[in-house]
């Protein structure tokens, strides 16, 4: 069995931004470290990549050990590879940001890491270069989801035109105009009516509606744009 005689020892470590919404705001799932290095302070959520062990099946692991949830949306950012980025060792850090519906995690899960959702606009600071990574994760989703319909990922099984609102609003933190969005989501075609009805509201705003899966699979396979004018929101 041959090996590389002149290489140094790298480890390949694995970060998940995970990305959530509450009706209110975007938020992310961190965790409070309880173990050295930088004990006590707020990170993501990561591990090191196994043997036998392909990167997105390591994304994948990190992310269900975290949430209980299979089957995401889970997409590759970037690596990170500065010499010093890890103060212990030497570490390139392969990054992925995934979206989720709150309601549907394991709270069990979070407990045994230590984790909690924090609103993007309360974010504390991370360690390493965890900071840089949300940035880039967040610059990433906003353009997605203008060129995709992405944000439904975020939203659970039966929404209502107004929730959907709401969501990108947090996405891009400014305020769209309410009829102007609503007239442009509904020409898609990725509403599909369910004949139910938010018991909360008591208005016809209230209807609920849920995501035609078949056009949204057009929409992320195809070269038709969701909301392309969304892509030059770039507002933190």
């Amino acid at each position: 069995m041959h090996s590389y005689t002149n290489s140094h020892r790298i480890l390949v470590a694995l970060d998940c931004i995970i990305f959530g919404f509450d009706g209110k705001s975007l938020k992310l799932l961190l965790i409070k470290r309880n173990f050295e290095p930088e004990f006590g302070k707020w990170s993501l959520m990561g591990g090191f990549l196994e043997e036998n062990e392909d990167l997105h099946s390591a994304a994948s692991r990190i992310l269900f050990t975290l949430t209980g949830l299979h089957n995401n949306y889970l997409e590759y950012l970037q690596t990170f590879g500065a010499v010093d980025r890890d103060p212990v060792e030497r570490t390139i850090s392969v990054v992925h940001y995934a979206l989720v519906t709150i309601d549907d995690q394991d709270p069990a899960a979070l407990e045994a890491h230590n984790a909690s959702w924090i609103d993007l606009g309360d974010k504390p600071t991370l360690i390493f270069d965890h900071n840089q990574m949300v940035e880039t994760a967040l610059r990433q989703l906003r353009y997605k989801a203008a060129m995709y319909p992405i944000g439904f990922e975020l939203l659970p099984e039966k929404f209502t035109v107004p929730q959907l609102h709401k969501l990108y609003e947090a996405i891009y933190n400014v305020p769209l105009d309410r009829r102007n969005f609503s007239r442009r989501v509904i020409a898609t075609d990725l509403l599909r009516r369910t004949g139910e009805k938010d018991e909360t509201s008591s208005t016809k705003k209230g209807q609920l509606y849920a995501l035609n899966t078949e056009k949204y699979q057009a929409y992320l396979n195809g070269y038709a744009t969701f909301m392309p004018e969304l892509a030059e929101l770039t507002v933190c």
